[in-house]
């Protein structure tokens, strides 16, 4: 890519698209839901997690080593954006286009749904890293046929295994397309079944791990179909399709069609083809395709700037065009404004209307779900904090805090600031239940939940005396009404019950020791 040191503009985009998700949003906002729990893995490193791979738990371990504040965080999601926009440009280039289709295609990735993604600290912008840098590499096999680069493709998918098992939808998209087209001969060749063992090898520890915790990314999977992909719309799906970029939807969707009528890179059309059917199939999220976009986006800006060659006026159109959809949605895809004025703006601009206020539970709010889910954390873990610290010695001594979900125990660990406290906070979901010690003991519980325990739940029946103490009290926040509750001297009874549960919960995950003869 020794071009791109000479495209002073390519690089000046990046560069924006680096630092603009780190100094436009409003410091109000705080860390999503998610980046609770991906953080914590970062402070637990392993081969594996419950929920994902442990790749992204490895920048979150170097962001703990440099202090672990919300920039070195967001930092990460930040830089892979820029690469990807630096990627995607490189892919117009070896299809052909020139400094206009690179600004095209740079524009895409740099506004557009990916806004969002380059922010947030989740799977997601890796696992549209590794899918981008995967087209690249084919497309530069088809035109060298050089093998280096199917051992690149394959270390490429690799790392994005180790990124998010979403990528298994990329590959098998590869693989069908690969048949489906003339390029299907690189199943004769000994070098593709080379860079397929060098593949299989490299995921192998994380493949081993999930082998002896019992494949829970098939767990998770169900979870998910259960509670979530099932209320997905096919309907929606594809509209959100158009929506996810619109500022640049008439390039994708003209570079899908100029593939399509290109017999050497037709199979990069079907590729994505076949990502949008299985992710239908399977109810994907509307997000889950974003990985697919910037090689039809890259086409796509090759065959606008071949057809301005005698147009000049496109590109004065096209550009004020995108540029002009692109700010009109930054608004929408970035926490600029606090939380009151956000919801101001939803309802001036009838964002209700267009559906971008509904959340997974098919209701309409007043903001966005993934900016409620910035909201609340800091109370909840200061009031929860000070509630520790009424407690007496003893009381704190034999007192443990549990948390019902992931971000709730998170956040207290994050945003704890006595070490004492930060250590006596567990929870059983997701990967946090693999971080419990056997040896969990207690005589007082701080509950953090959403609501009190259902009856049929055991230990909480085994207390003498049970407080609500306080609540998340911001009606904007997703957590609203989580409550701090306080359980009060367990009987004999509490202990064993918790102990119990929590080894059978444990034993889904784990495979059962060798009998002994």
């Amino acid at each position: 890519m020794k071009w791109l040191w000479q495209n002073k503009l390519v690089i000046f985009l990046a560069f924006v698209k680096f630092i603009l998700p780190l100094v436009v949003i409003n410091p109000v906002w705080e860390l999503h839901r998610d980046e609770y729990l991906y953080y914590q893995q970062g402070q637990h490193l392993a081969l594996g997690f419950l929920e994902s791979p442990p790749l992204l738990s490895l920048l979150a371990y170097l962001s703990s080593l440099a202090g672990g504040s919300v920039f070195t965080i967001k930092f990460w999601p930040a830089l892979f954006g820029a690469l990807t926009l630096l990627v995607t440009t490189a892919m117009v280039k070896e299809l052909g286009g020139k400094l206009f289709a690179q600004v095209i295609a740079a524009s895409g990735i740099l506004f557009s749904a990916y806004m969002r993604v380059h922010y947030l600290f989740q799977p997601n912008f890796l696992d549209i890293f590794f899918w981008t840098l995967s087209a690249y590499f084919l497309i530069c096999y088809i035109n060298t046929q050089q093998n280096k680069f199917l051992y690149c493709l394959s270390i490429a998918l690799a790392l994005g295994w180790w990124s998010k098992y979403s990528v298994l939808f990329f590959i098998a998209a590869i693989i069908l397309s690969l048949l489906l087209t003339r390029h299907r001969e690189i199943f004769k060749k000994k070098a593709f079944w080379m860079a397929v063992s060098l593949g299989l090898l490299l995921i192998i520890p994380n493949i081993l791990w999930q082998y002896f915790h019992k494949f829970p990314v098939i767990v998770h999977m169900k979870e998910l179909r259960e509670t979530q992909l099932q209320y997905i719309n096919k309907t929606d799906f594809i509209k959100e399709q158009i929506l996810m970029l619109l500022p640049v939807v008439f390039v994708w969707i003209a570079g899908l069609m100029w593939l399509l009528k290109n017999s050497t890179y037709r199979i990069i059309a079907f590729m994505y083809l076949v990502v949008l059917i299985l992710l239908l199939a399977g109810s994907g999220k509307n997000y889950y395709s974003l990985g697919a976009y910037p090689m039809v986006l890259a086409a796509g800006s090759v065959w606008l700037e071949k057809i301005s060659i005698n147009r000049r006026w496109i590109k004065y159109a096209s550009v004020p065009v995108i540029v002009v959809l692109s700010v009109l949605l930054v608004p929408v895809l970035l926490p600029l404004q606090t939380p009151k004025k956000m919801v101001a703006f939803n309802q001036k601009y009838k964002l209700r209307e267009v559906g971008l206020l509904k959340w997974e539970d098919l209701r309409d709010h007043d903001l966005q779900q993934d900016f409620a889910d910035m909201l609340g954390w800091k109370e909840l873990s200061a009031k929860s904090e000070k509630f520790y610290h009424s407690l007496s010695p003893a009381e704190q001594s034999d007192c443990m805090i549990y948390c019902r979900n992931y971000g709730q125990a998170g956040a207290l660990k994050y945003y704890g600031i006595d070490e004492a406290f930060k250590s006596k906070v567990s929870c059983d979901n997701g990967t946090f239940l693999l971080w419990i010690s056997p040896r969990l003991y207690f005589k007082h519980l701080i509950f953090i939940g959403r609501q009190m325990p259902d009856k049929d739940d055991e230990v909480f029946n085994h207390f003498r005396e049970v407080t609500i103490i306080d609540s998340v009290s911001d009606p904007l926040s997703r957590q609203f009404g989580d409550k701090i509750i306080f359980y009060h001297d367990a009987d004999s009874i509490a202990l064993k019950l918790a102990r119990d549960g929590l080894n059978e919960m444990k034993q889904q995950f784990m495979l059962s020791p060798p009998v002994s003869r």
